[in-house]
This record gives C-alpha cells, structure tokens and sequence, in this order.
C-alpha cells in the first residue's frame, strides 16, 4: 500500500513523502495515529492544500519537544525489580514500566515513545532512546536495582554482583591479615622461666 507521509516517520521518509508500506502497518498505525494518507489523486490534492499549516504545526510540535529535551535528557529513573544471584530479574522491564515510572517521577511520556529494541532484563543501569517528537529524541538512564541503596551504588558505577573473590588482591590481603598481638620476647621468656623451674625440681631432688 502507498501513503503520503505528514510528518518524518523513523525509518520510512519525511513529510510530502509518498511510501509503500505494508497494509497491517498503515491500517493498524499510521492512518490511525494521522501520520499518513492513503496515496491517492485526491489526498493528494488534501496534502498539498494543507501543506502550510502541517508544516507549521508540525514546527510548533517541534519547539515544544526541544524544550521538553532540554529537561530530559540525561534523567535517571529507579525501578526497583527482584532478581537472581546473578543478576537476571524475574520477569522484565517494558517501555510501559518505563512510561509509567517516569510519569511518577513528573516526566510525562508514552510507551510509545520510549524506545526499546527489546524488554530489559537485568539489573543494571541502560541508556534508553526516548522519541519526543520525529525529530527530537533524548536519552534517559533507567536504573535497574534490588534496592535504593544498590541502585545508588550503580549510579555511583559499582557493580553489586561483584563477589569477594573478585576483589582486588590488596583489598583482600588488608582484610585477612590479622593483627599481630604476641611479644616477640613471650617465647624467650618461656623458655628461661622453664629452665629455671628445671633447676629448682633438680635443686628438691637432691
């Protein structure tokens, strides 16, 4: 199916584009959501009588997503999930988990705009694209911990998985050395006080 394009759409071409497309994918998304018009002779006459005042809204939208970037941009945000021991959480953190805990969090945005190639997993601290508008996106860190206090820690860039066999080998050195208490002259004195005591028995014998 062909569309004309009223706005950039990501991997597909710029407004006043005329594309193919699949039909499930204009049917289901871009006509629905008013990102596109069935390429005909007549919407075609649509879109070139609206040009202007699409061109112009869309660069109002536009404004107001920079604006909005400026604020984003390089927020983190806390989900606290159970995991296993190493780290692989039970269940997974979608773009809805992340809409909804940035909206909490006063930052109002959409699954939709969220961007992940796939459900996160894993504890960690992950860069996630966020599309505010066709041609603004920014980046968050969603911050994947057991914990606030684990979550702090990777924000400080610690791993909280690391065992104690994977300490350094000086830190591990500082920690086992015990503090030495004895008199290096404890055994000298022993052994003079017993050779006395064996003079002394000798001395009763006789």
């Amino acid at each position: 199916m062909e569309v004309i394009l009223l706005e950039r759409v990501e991997n597909l071409g710029q407004m006043g584009d005329v594309v193919k497309v699949r039909p499930g994918y204009a049917r289901n998304f871009l006509l629905p959501q008013k990102k596109a018009l069935r390429a005909n002779d007549n919407n075609k006459k649509v879109f070139e009588a609206q040009k202007a005042e699409l061109e112009a809204r869309n660069l109002e939208r536009k404004k107001e997503a920079e604006a909005a970037a400026s604020k984003i941009d390089g927020q983190s945000f806390v989900l606290i999930r159970q995991s296993s021991e190493t780290g692989v959480l039970y269940g997974s953190v979608s773009s809805r988990d992340i809409a909804h805990t940035a909206s909490e969090a006063g930052v109002h945005i959409t699954p939709s705009q969220v961007r992940l190639d796939k459900p996160l997993k894993a504890l960690g601290v992950f860069g996630v694209r966020v599309k505010l508008h066709p041609e603004v996106d920014v980046t968050i860190n969603v911050n994947i911990a057991r914990s606030e206090d684990e979550a702090e820690r990777q924000a400080r860039g610690e791993n909280v998985l690391a065992r104690a066999e994977d300490k350094p080998v000086e830190e591990e050195a500082s920690e086992d050395a015990a503090p030495e208490f004895f008199d290096e002259g404890a055994g000298v004195a022993v052994e003079e006080n017993t050779e006395s005591d064996n003079e002394e028995n000798k001395t009763d014998v006789s």
